[in-house]
């Protein structure tokens, strides 16, 4: 029976940061507009993996996924034989698998060959369109994998050892070497870290699992590398690393950037050439025909980015439209001219997102754009704790606000289990664990480690726990695991004197908590109190408004009256019988 492993380098995949708060785009996403009544739809490539440092080519034991089924995060989706075991590869995005290019019992495909389409949830998985070129290379592919073009690459001499950028997601198509951890020279262990690497998800460890001597890097810092790319060199133990050889193919070299398409100096008119709407108006603001641009869409299809190649080719400009007379040229000095003198640059600067980035874009969107957001704001007396918190620091005992607040919500969701709910396949799936996520804003963005097992944990536990993940997350240091689930969030911004504001959910779970900052006011005695206002963002879908709030009502008197908290895990013991 083979043995189904995770591979430890499928892992950092920032699911919404939570990883739900993350979500894993993947890079070809396109709409084609074409002249049928149908709406082809151009499918998310997804390629083979590599599950291995010295994986080059494995085999597509089974499919576990056919086409047309949904795919939800994490869902296995297929077993691939690697060269050291039979690996499920995992799903980290949701859609439906559109399109099954090669087979089951297909050996040695190339990591980072395109092997099935998803598409979006709600487009129609039945017209994904094939990628421009590969319409042939996947019917060879399904007839037989000889038919593919021979491979160039020399294989390494005895006890020299390629390693290649791994893919270290299932969507990861590139990856920029953020540090070599390892010199050459240096004596590597299994389990060593040789290189940070930033994916499409995260800043990871890239780690070994065999025992050797690091020969050559061949790739320098900073440099973004193609999946399946030639990366470093290691040789055997007893061996002489500086006689390692060098590869000598074309693969190793940065990440180049894309070549501009060349237009054909005689294209001759085809009058039987197929555009869609973009590019007819594309052509006609261009004074343009479609007879002097190839078309490299499928069946000679003209396509907009074989237009926009001829364009900035040739250097064509709009041309007026006939119709209107041209319009008077009135003088009007740029912005650079009125404020930048001639001899200086100029004071805008494009930065360019990161992938972890784009990431959070693309995951908050989808949140708040599928997700019914409901929200419940209270005020709580914070009095209380803020005097018992500074008795506990008379004693040595530093814990912060958040924490009690982490130790109350915990309680909360052991009171109201409707609300430690994630919403997945449809469904409402109540967890018996309560794994309390909590926002940390990097460098790179937010991300949310998780407190496990909150319920059971004492308040300075707690303490030491959120101190810990908060200092790794800034350093890029947590594992997949330290961030990877979780059943609630809290956002905190009072520290930065936000008084209140809504979060965004992060799926598949049900609800977070945004905590603002105490502020002092008059109470109707006109006493001064300090309150603290929270508001819960929860799922309409899953969680109804009684529920939500019972949940605050609960957290309300638990913080108004928080000598409870410090009581230890006396309310674990039921926590525990319920949950096991």
């Amino acid at each position: 029976m083979a043995h189904i492993l995770r591979s430890k380098f499928v892992h950092l995949s920032l699911k919404y940061a939570n990883p739900n708060a993350l979500r894993v785009p993947l890079n070809y996403q396109r709409l084609c507009f074409h002249t049928s009544t149908i709406l082809d739809v151009m499918g998310k490539e997804l390629s083979m993996p590599s599950l291995s440092p010295t994986m080059e080519s494995g085999t597509i034991v089974k499919w576990l996924k056919k086409e047309g089924d949904k795919i939800e995060p994490s869902d296995a989706i297929a077993e691939i034989q690697t060269d050291k075991a039979i690996v499920t590869m995992e799903f980290d995005d949701e859609g439906v698998m559109a399109k099954i290019i090669v087979p089951e019992g297909t050996k040695d495909i190339k990591v980072g060959t395109l092997i099935a389409l998803t598409v979006e949830a709600d487009e129609d998985w039945k017209t994904v369109e094939m990628p421009a070129g590969l319409a042939e290379a996947s019917s060879a592919a399904s007839s037989s994998i000889e038919a593919s073009p021979p491979v160039t690459k020399a294989e390494p001499p005895s006890g020299q050892q390629n390693i290649a950028m791994p893919a270290l997601s299932p969507t990861m198509t590139t990856g920029t070497i953020v540090k070599w951890l390892k010199q050459e020279g240096d004596e590597i262990q299994p389990g060593d870290a040789l290189a940070d690497i930033q994916t499409d998800k995260a800043v990871m460890s890239f780690e070994l699992e065999e025992e050797g001597v690091f020969a050559k890097i061949l790739i320098p810092e900073g440099s973004q590398v193609q999946v399946g790319q030639l990366i470093a060199v290691m040789v055997e133990k007893g061996m002489d690393w500086k006689k390692a050889v060098i590869p000598t193919e074309s693969a190793i070299s940065a990440a180049p950037s894309p070549t501009k398409p060349t237009a054909p100096a005689n294209a001759k008119p085809s009058n039987g050439q197929m555009y869609g709407l973009a590019v007819k108006k594309l052509l006609e603001e261009y004074g343009l025909s479609s007879g002097t641009i190839k078309g490299t869409g499928r069946t000679n299809r003209l396509l907009k980015s074989d237009v926009l190649a001829y364009i900035q080719i040739h250097d064509v400009k709009k041309i007026t439209p006939k119709s209107a007379p041209p319009p008077e040229v009135v003088k009007t000095p740029s912005l650079e001219e009125v404020s930048v003198p001639s001899d200086r640059s100029s004071p805008y600067e494009d930065i360019e997102i990161s992938n972890i980035r784009a990431v959070i874009a693309k995951r908050l969107g989808e949140s708040k754009r599928t997700i019914p957001h409901s929200y419940a704001v209270m005020d709580i007396n914070i009095d209380k704790l803020l005097e018992l918190r500074g008795k506990l620091k008379t004693e040595d005992i530093s814990v912060s606000v958040n924490d009690f607040i982490t130790k109350a919500v915990a309680h909360a969701l052991v009171e109201c289990p409707d609300i430690n709910t994630l919403y997945q396949n449809e469904q409402i799936v109540r967890v018996p664990k309560v794994d309390v996520s909590i926002a940390v804003a990097t460098k790179n963005g937010l991300i949310t480690p998780i407190v496990f097992d909150t319920a059971t944990k004492s308040l300075t536990d707690i303490s030491k726990n959120i101190r810990e993940l908060a200092e790794k997350a800034r350093k890029g240091q947590l594992k997949p695991h330290e961030f990877q689930g979780g059943t609630f969030t809290i956002s905190n911004l009072g520290m930065f004197g936000i008084k209140e504001f809504s979060a965004i959910i992060n799926p598949p779970q049900t609800a977070i908590l945004a905590v603002g900052a105490g502020r002092e006011e008059l109470d109707l005695s006109l006493m001064k109190v300090t309150k603290m206002s929270v508001k819960l963002s929860y799922d309409r879908r899953a969680i109804d408004e009684d529920q939500a709030a019972n949940f605050l009502a609960i957290l309300k008197a638990t913080l108004e009256d928080p000598i409870f908290l410090t009581a230890g895990r006396v309310q674990a013991l039921r926590y525990k019988r319920d949950a096991y």
